[in-house]
């Protein structure tokens, strides 16, 4: 392989449920995982960045398990190549890294073997590894999704408003975040939060104006707030300000969405999350996952 064989892909993080739409809707967020081929390495996956020091660097590694299942899938021959994978989507913070991850995969081996394939499939390949079809739709289509039945469904968000990532420095895995939650909750609050999500998402596609109360959800954050005390006071504590704010996927990461150009409400989220929280004022990402140029070159072993 040269510098000019090498081919690399970068696929968004992503923020799930948005409030109220547990399970079902996610936007893509500006923080990205970039895996480019490289020479064949004693690592099957060299890792930069976030989790470089944790994640494996063997053929079991969520990255290579993608591109693997893309190729069987796909009756493709293995590429016999290293991946440089440059991750800057924190872990286990809720903001996808995992649904990133096995993305990536899929998404570079249609790269390189071209062997074909709708983006619906890479949706359905990483979620078969990953588990979360909106986190999965929402790294490779960009915007705003929606999953409903298996099919994703994408919008454009609206550039009048933004988001806010908070992240903690303390980690939360999704599988524990899970098992705290209800197994029944009632229909009444069940009506309720399926029409605040359809005002969620109005307002975050730009159909009627933005209401931020209506981030509120009642089937999955208040068992998981409970767990997660710092972001609960925060989340709470935006509310009471008016601010729109959720837990970003299962968390801990909060999600804020303040106006486009709303610097002031920038100020008043990094005043509320205070030392606890990394504020980042992010943007959506709007091309999901692609294919980019590579400096390609070998990695050391």
């Amino acid at each position: 392989m040269t510098p000019g064989d090498a081919v690399a892909v970068a696929v968004p993080a992503s923020s799930a449920n948005l409030g109220p739409g547990f399970d079902t809707m996610a936007v893509a967020l500006d923080l990205r995982l970039t895996v480019t081929t490289i020479h064949r390495g004693d690592r099957r996956v060299v890792c930069e960045g976030h989790g470089a020091d944790e994640l494996p660097t063997g053929e079991d590694n969520l990255v290579w398990r993608g591109l693997i299942a893309y190729c069987e899938r796909f009756g493709a021959g293995v590429p016999d190549v290293s991946l440089r994978s440059r991750n800057d989507v924190p872990l286990e913070r809720g903001l996808g890294s995992s649904a990133a991850a096995a993305v990536a995969g899929a998404a570079l081996g249609r790269a390189v073997t071209r062997a074909g394939g709708r983006d619906a499939d890479l949706v359905a390949l990483a979620t078969a590894l990953e588990g979360h079809p909106d986190n999965a739709a929402a790294a490779v289509l960009g915007g705003l999704v929606v999953v409903v039945d298996g099919v994703a469904r994408r919008l454009a968000p609206t550039d009048r408003l933004r988001p806010v990532v908070c992240v903690p420095a303390e980690r939360q895995s999704t599988a524990t975040a899970r098992a705290v939650l209800p197994p029944v909750v009632g229909l009444p609050a069940a009506a309720a939060n399926a029409g605040r999500a359809a005002v969620v998402l109005a307002g975050l596609s730009g159909g009627m104006a933005w209401e931020p109360a209506a981030m509120h959800d009642v089937l999955h954050e208040p068992a998981r707030l409970a767990v997660m005390p710092s972001s609960g006071a925060l989340v709470g504590s935006l509310r009471a300000a008016g601010i729109a704010a959720c837990l970003s996927g299962a968390g801990p990461t909060v999600l804020a969405i303040v106006g486009g150009g709303d610097d002031a409400a920038v100020a008043a989220v990094r005043e509320h999350a205070g030392d606890r929280f990394q504020v980042r004022p992010s943007r959506w990402d709007l091309a999901g996952a692609i294919v980019c140029p590579s400096p390609g070159g070998p990695a050391p072993n």
